[in-house]
């Protein structure tokens, strides 16, 4: 489970070409009418009435199902999106990514990061955050406790293993100033998709995970890790990571289906905060290919951080959105500033109780 999910910058340039073409949302078919008038034998020889038609929608992943994606499972399974008259469709993303695939079209919803959705959005690619999964930025720069990092100053000399963002060398000299540590002595390679515990057992030292996947993960196998997580160092990093993204187009057209879609959304997560047990055992069974102690171990640890400190599920901050943006303006990630009260809405979210 990546920190990021970035694709790189390419994929930007693919959304860019492909938003325009956004595709509306397919409409929902209303059920029959009711044969008013007939009279009683009639009515006893009338055909049942059709079931109500599903309205299709697709939601795509940002990464291979995991607890970040819990409550979209337990909505589905338990019948949450089918009451809001959806058939939800949960997918995995496919070589161009999520934000992709929701900016064309292709994909209604979507999961996504503020890093993506920011980049997107200063390059006029017109994504919106619809709901933060997890309140608070919970990814930080993780390594085996036999290498001794415990703080970024001892970054030096090692070498990280990431995935190719610009934003990685940031971060890691961002977090390095701080302690006055020299970042040109990180060896920084690319390791793609590999797996963190093949990787640090080969050739590098530290790579960025989240610690509710694979941190929970280390302990399940008697892996001791040192955990350096960004929000220590500045609160311009405790971004919304990730988060559920729509398209502007969808919300101008179809604002009734994103309403529909966050109200059983927002029911599947608040489930998973207050029964991660059963919670997890839902996303068992939905994705059998899952290690089921390490989904329960992961809900347990996750599920108070979904909402944490915020009034509701999936509520955002303006400030969350600005204080990111800037870092990434500072750290020359992004060509011009970010117009933040464009990039989320909590409009569709249901009613604090």
């Amino acid at each position: 489970m990546k920190a990021w999910g970035m694709k790189g910058m390419a994929a930007l340039c693919v959304i860019m070409l492909a938003a325009s073409g956004c595709g509306k949302s397919e409409p929902a078919t209303k059920a029959a009418a009711s044969n008013a008038g007939a009279t009683p034998n009639a009515a006893a020889s009338a055909p049942a009435a059709q079931p109500k038609q599903l309205q299709n929608v697709k939601v795509v992943l940002d990464w291979t199902p995991n607890t970040n994606h819990t409550g979209l499972y337990v909505a589905k399974q338990l019948g949450y999106y089918e009451q809001e008259g959806l058939n939800v469709d949960i997918v995995q993303p496919g070589q161009s990514g999520a934000d992709t695939m929701v900016a064309t079209g292709e994909a209604q919803f979507g999961v996504g990061y503020q890093e993506g959705l920011t980049q997107a959005r200063v390059q006029d690619v017109p994504l919106v955050s619809i709901g933060a999964i997890i309140q608070h930025n919970t990814s930080g720069f993780a390594s085996p406790a036999a290498k001794n990092i415990k703080s970024p100053k001892d970054f030096e000399g090692k070498t990280y293993g990431g995935w190719g963002s610009p934003s990685e060398n940031a971060m890691i000299e961002s977090l390095m100033q701080q302690e006055h540590a020299d970042a040109s002595k990180v060896k920084i390679v690319n390791i793609g998709e590999a797996d963190y515990f093949t990787a640090v057992k080969k050739d590098i030292d530290f790579a960025w995970i989240y610690y509710g996947w694979t941190g929970v993960e280390a302990e399940l196998r008697g892996e001791p890790i040192n955990m350096i997580y960004l929000t220590k160092y500045s609160d311009k990093l405790d971004y919304y990571t990730p988060l559920l993204e729509t398209s502007e187009k969808m919300i101008k057209e179809n604002p009734e289906l994103v309403k529909k879609f966050m109200a059983a959304t927002s029911k599947g997560y608040e489930y998973a905060i207050g029964k991660p047990d059963k919670a997890a055992d839902i996303l068992i069974k939905a994705v059998p290919d899952l290690d089921p102690k390490l989904v329960k171990a992961s809900q347990k640890w996750l599920s108070p951080k979904y909402q944490d400190d915020a009034p509701r599920w999936g509520e955002q901050k303006q400030v969350i959105f600005e204080n990111y943006a800037n870092w990434m303006y500072d750290h020359k990630l992004l060509d011009k500033k970010l117009d933040a009260s464009k990039a989320f809405t909590n409009d569709f979210l249901p009613a604090k109780k």
